[in-house]
Parts: C-alpha cells; sequence; structure tokens
C-alpha cells in the first residue's frame, strides 16, 4: 500500500460511496462529503474521518470530485466554500464526472492559478466495481497529476488508462464510450422487445444472446434488470440525456455526424419525459413495450 493520504471524495452516489470506501480500505484518512446527510453520517460510522471539510482542507493531499455533471464539478471546485481555495498547492483534484473535454481543461487552468494540480478521471465500471476497487479510469494530465494521485488510483482502479499529459484527453474517451455504452443499452432495449413480438420470452432473449455475437456488456449487464422487472437506479434514465447531449455537441464542434447517437438519445428523452428519469436506464425497453402494445416482467 502507498503511504496514507488525507483524502476528501466529493459525492457519495452509487460510484462515489464505492470509490470513497475503496479508498478507506486502503488505509487512507478519507472524507466523505454529499448533500444527504444520511450518505455522510454511513460513511463516518463505517471508519470515514470527521470534521467540516472547509476546516481540513490545507491537509488534504487529493480532492475526488465524483458529482453529476460539468455545473457540479464547478460549483465543488470554484462556487461558494468552493474547496480550491483552501487546498494548498500540490494537492490534486481528480474530476471523475462526464464533462466535455474542453470544461476539463478551463477547470485544470483555474486549479493551476492556485497551484492545484487537476487530473481529468472520468471512470467507467459501475456501483459494484466502485465498491471493489475495481474500476477503470481514463485519465489525462501532467506527470506531477498523474503522481499526485496515484494513491487514489491505485486504491479505486483496476485499470488505469494513462491517455498523454494534455488535460480533456480523458473526457474525450469517456465521451466515446458514453456513445458505446448509450446506444448499447437502447439497442438491448429495442432488441428484447422485438423479440418479444416473436414470441421470445426476455430471460430466453438473456440466455441466448448473451452466449452469440450480438451481445454486448451492457446487454448483459442491463437485460437481466428487465427479466427481473428490478429499476431500482444503479445508473439512471435521466444520465443519458446530459452523457448523450455531450457527444452530440462535441460531434457538432467537429461537425461529425453521430446518427445513431441521436437516435438513442430520443429513446431516453422519452422515456424521461414519461416519468422514468429516475429509473434503471434498463427502463428504456418501457418505451419500446409500450409502443408495441407489450407487457413487460413485472408489469401487470
Amino acid at each position: 500500500m502507498s503511504e496514507a493520504r488525507n483524502i476528501a471524495v466529493i459525492g457519495l452516489g452509487s460510484m462515489g460511496y464505492g470509490m470513497a470506501s475503496s479508498i478507506r480500505k486502503a488505509g487512507h484518512t478519507t472524507w466523505g462529503v454529499d448533500i444527504a446527510e444520511s450518505a455522510m453520517q454511513r460513511f463516518r460510522e463505517e471508519g470515514g474521518a470527521a470534521g467540516e471539510l472547509t476546516d481540513v482542507a490545507g491537509t488534504l493531499d487529493a480532492v475526488v470530485v465524483v458529482v453529476l455533471n460539468a455545473a457540479q464539478t464547478e460549483s465543488v471546485l470554484f462556487g461558494d466554500n468552493g474547496i480550491v481555495a483552501g487546498l494548498r498547492a500540490g494537492a490534486v483534484v481528480m474530476a471523475c464526472a462526464t464533462v466535455p473535454p474542453e470544461f476539463a481543461r478551463s477547470m485544470a487552468q483555474r486549479c493551476a492559478e492556485t497551484g492545484v494540480l487537476y487530473l481529468d478521471a472520468p471512470i467507467s465500471g459501475g456501483s459494484v466495481k466502485a465498491a471493489q476497487g475495481a474500476l477503470s479510469v481514463m485519465a489525462s494530465g501532467s506527470q506531477e497529476s498523474f503522481a499526485a494521485a496515484r494513491p487514489v488510483l491505485d486504491a479505486t482502479a483496476e485499470t488505469v488508462f494513462e491517455l498523454g499529459d494534455e488535460v480533456g484527453m480523458g473526457s474525450a474517451m469517456k465521451a466515446v464510450n458514453q456513445l458505446l455504452a448509450g446506444v448499447h443499452i437502447a439497442a438491448m432495449a429495442e432488441a428484447m422487445t422485438f423479440g418479444m413480438t416473436q414470441g421470445i420470452a426476455p430471460q430466453t432473449f438473456v440466455d441466448v444472446i448473451s452466449k452469440c455475437a450480438g451481445t454486448s456488456w451492457m446487454l448483459e449487464n442491463r437485460a437481466p434488470h428487465v427479466v427481473d422487472g428490478d429499476y431500482t437506479p444503479r445508473s439512471s434514465i435521466d444520465i443519458w440525456p446530459k452523457d448523450l447531449g455531450i457527444v452530440l455537441d462535441i460531434a457538432k464542434s467537429a461537425k461529425f455526424g453521430a446518427p445513431l447517437t441521436a437516435a438513442a438519445l430520443q429513446q431516453f428523452l422519452a422515456a424521461s419525459g414519461s416519468g422514468l428519469g429516475q429509473e434503471d436506464d434498463a427502463a428504456v425497453a418501457k418505451v419500446y413495450a409500450r409502443n408495441a402494445g407489450l407487457e413487460l416482467p413485472g408489469e401487470a
């Protein structure tokens, strides 16, 4: 294990909580911060450090930001009571939200003005791998930033893709991943419900396609949620309008057509507009089922 560090994790959602727990279990003094007091209290009861972040900011070696989007990231770093103002020079911000590359570059520049390092470090793997310390991290930044963040990376990641010293490359790669992931979820829902029109039960769909060339990681992970009729949000519908919107914004600036992304986005928007925004993203299957007059498992 690397030498114990003082580390704060801001954002104790499904991914952030698992990352904070993995960091704590690796022997680092770890503060967990969230707008939900219950999440912070639970983390403290499990061994997280006590005390207000503003009081300990100057002692921190690293701050891991695992919030929803660019606006929340900027607020955490530079808003009222933003953490960067209290950090010492040489501390590192490891930013994990899916954001546009240009935004990541702007955050790194603003951090650098106070001597704070910045690692552009989007994550992938889901809540289970976060809790196991087995995430994939798509990271870019200076060698100094990587070195400062190494204890966090060692504690939270199974694979770290070091994508160079140009901040923004990590976010660009995450956009590529999200393009595929969102399209794959929508394609899973379309294929499963198409199969239902031909008399193929959802469980049979999973049993067969997961062993065939048409499978994907998202299919194997999300299709069982539909089979079980369990839409507890591991990753919610409402994440995808944001993430696929980022992909399309980047594509527009690059004058690149992305019609599959646009089609998937419309399905997630339809799901969100139907009141499914806070359900698991596999609930996009409900849009297809509704339009085809199908009844999914668990629906009566």
